[in-house]
């Protein structure tokens, strides 16, 4: 046999014998590389440490110590679950059991659905499994006799994947008496399972849809080591602690009505001022930055909705109504009355850009199954802007918004990532300027100078788009800000300004969001800050507190003090003790506590109290009021 000779990472070179694996090479490394190899990668195909290496390929071993590693620990304990599920209960069917960024799943079809009996059952026969040390083995069929094997054991679904597989031969992977169709790769064996946890249990329709069968999907979680485990699940119960609905009902900020519907959020006071103070920082920021507000109907004349492409596209997520015989569409979005605003005068290259923003409330058709709080509902308010501009100016129009975000999330303490949404299947307008588009928005990617990933076909109909992701402080990822370049709805509602030269030109369209819907940003800043708001965003920012009744007409007169003067303030003069009311205020997050004792009444001063136990020192009630107006001026 000859010799191999293969590239690593870091440009150096290994000379093997001819048929080493991915595991021998890590071996010839080191002792502790190849303990600590799960898998390779050849030519930048992830492979099993078993695979040959081939002369002249570029090799990197995978460790659980990267992402690609993790990723296929949890794919890999997938498949622990899924056999400890076929041995605990044989009837069960498989279907698909990806990783995905928390963790995996695995859907089952199952006669009865799993109890959380069941799930520690499972969990407990994947921990024998894992430390029974199982080789897990690749092996390469063809189509055919796949197919065959999948149906002689039962396995309806996986034959139904394998015949709509293009390829000639399928992967499947075996570990003791289990076997599963895969691409792979996998770990080496179950022993490498070390630190997983089944989370939760949900209904899934196969395929996602709804017209299919609702199988039993079973979550879970896997990392490295225990440590990192126990670090997750922490955050998760923090996460539960924090659930915003939980968190709603408790601070008495909104609520839900089956009698109103669902997915419809009804304010309450607390609520509704949390709303108007978002919404009146967003006025502020846009007319800072040459925004006009402008408003839109609520509905429309569908034909309008079928000239712009939403019918066409959008039609299942909308609501339509008749008005004397006269269709009309229930607005899902504010792009079209912008452009209304925008053709009711002839525009001159001198008057762009034009910048319209509307807090405008929408309807969307949601399911739902996937309603969730304030996180998805069917009526929520957008702050919506639409910036129409030449091409010349769209490159800086683009960043700007860009701009608009970053400062916005810098205020609310977000860090955030941005990915680049390119054409779906499902879109309008020509070739040409679905390329324009996205070259703007990928040139002001590359001048921000933050990175970026790319995510292949999930832009509007109309057009690319930049998502912006921010990270809240339990490292979530939530979607809220957005820049969209469309250069297809100008052409279908002839929009146009005069160019210098007197020609009539097609302006560029960018729709943008920066807090993206107002329910739903509200929903991530409640679990952001556990509620305890900033005090500039606190719906109360003061409570007055008494002592015993004696010292009500002077706390009365520091409530009106404070109020009067813009505090927002509550008082609580219950003949009740004062920890009782003080542990109250607390459990409502109120940022100020104010006790008024003999002491106070004395010296006409307050005492602050801070929600987490600490003191100011005793000021008069307007150095107090004061105080609160110079932190708030901070962020306003």
């Amino acid at each position: 046999m000859g010799d191999i000779r293969v590239t690593l990472p870091d440009g150096s070179e290994r000379i093997l014998a001819e048929g080493a694996t991915v595991r021998d090479l890590a071996a010839s490394i080191g002792a502790g590389l190849a303990k600590a190899a799960i898998a390779g990668k050849i030519d930048g195909v992830q492979v099993d440490v078993t695979a040959p290496l081939t002369d002249g390929a570029r090799v990197e071993i995978i460790t659980d110590k990267s992402a690609d590693g993790l990723d296929i620990i949890r794919h890999s304990t997938s498949h622990l679950m899924a056999q400890a599920v076929k041995q605990l209960f044989p009837t069960a069917k498989v279907t698909i059991g990806p990783a995905v960024e928390t963790g995996f799943y695995y859907d089952f079809d199952v006669e009865t659905p799993f109890s959380p009996e069941d799930l520690a059952r499972i969990e407990e026969r994947m921990r024998e499994l894992a430390k029974a040390d199982i080789p897990v083995e690749r092996q390469v069929l063809s189509r055919d006799e796949a197919v065959k094997l999948f149906r002689d054991m039962g396995e309806e679904y996986k034959v139904e994947i394998i015949e709509a597989l293009p390829e000639e031969s399928v992967s499947l992977y075996r570990q003791g008496d289990f076997v599963d169709l895969c691409r792979g790769p996998h770990l080496p064996s179950t022993s490498f399972c070390r630190a997983f946890k089944l989370t939760s249990l949900a209904g899934a329709y196969w395929r996602g849809d709804e017209k299919n069968k609702m199988l039993q999907r079973v979550y879970g979680t896997a990392f490295a080591d225990k440590k990192e485990l126990d670090a997750y699940l922490e955050k998760i119960e923090e996460a539960k602690r924090r659930d915003h609905r939980k968190l709603g009902r408790e601070l008495d900020l909104f609520s839900f009505s089956d009698d109103v519907g669902a997915g419809f959020v009804i304010w309450h006071p607390k609520g509704a001022m949390l709303r108007t103070l978002l919404e009146d920082f967003e006025r502020r920021e846009h007319l800072k930055r040459g925004y006009d507000i402008v408003v839109g109907p609520q509905i429309l004349k569908t034909e309008l909705w079928q000239r712009s492409g939403h019918y066409d596209n959008y039609r299942e997520n909308m609501y339509f109504t008749e008005v004397e015989g006269q269709g009309f569409g229930i607005k899902p979005m504010n792009c079209l009355s912008h452009m209304m605003i925008y053709k009711s005068q002839l525009r001159s290259y001198r008057d762009l850009p034009l910048r319209f923003f509307e807090l405008g409330t929408v309807h969307r058709h949601e399911r739902a199954g996937v309603l969730h709080g304030l996180l998805r509902v069917r009526c929520f308010t957008q702050d919506d802007a639409h910036i129409l501009c030449t091409p010349e100016q769209l490159d800086a129009e683009i960043k700007g918004v860009i701009s608009f975000v970053n400062d916005v999330m810098g205020i609310f303490g977000f860090d955030y990532e941005m990915e680049l949404s390119t054409r779906p299947e499902k879109s309008i307008g020509s070739d040409e300027d679905w390329e324009r588009a996205t070259g703007a928005l990928l040139g002001a990617l590359k001048d921000s100078g933050r990175p970026y990933e790319i995510n292949e076909g999930d832009g509007a109909f109309y057009g690319p788009k930049i998502d912006i992701k921010l990270r809240d402080s339990l490292d979530r990822k939530w979607q809220c800000a957005t820049i969209q370049c469309d250069f297809t709805l100008p052409e279908r509602f002839d929009l146009t300004y005069v160019d210098a030269d007197g020609e009539r030109k097609r302006p560029v369209m960018v729709h943008r969001v920066i807090l993206g819907s107002i329910e739903r940003f509200i929903g991530v800043l409640i679990e952001h800050f556990a509620g305890n708001f900033p005090l500039w965003l606190s719906p109360v920012q003061a409570i007055v507190l008494t002592v015993t009744d004696n010292q009500q007409p002077y706390a009365a007169q520091v409530f009106e003090t404070l109020r009067t003067n813009g505090v927002r303030v509550q008082k609580d003069f219950r003949n009740e003790k004062l920890g009782f009311k003080i542990r109250e205020a607390q459990l409502q997050k109120i940022p100020y506590m104010l006790v008024i004792g003999d002491k106070e009444v004395e010296s006409g001063t307050v005492t602050p109290r801070f929600r987490d136990g600490s003191n100011l020192a005793a000021m008069k009630p307007e150095e107090f009021v004061a105080f609160v107006n110079d932190e708030v001026k901070r962020f306003n």
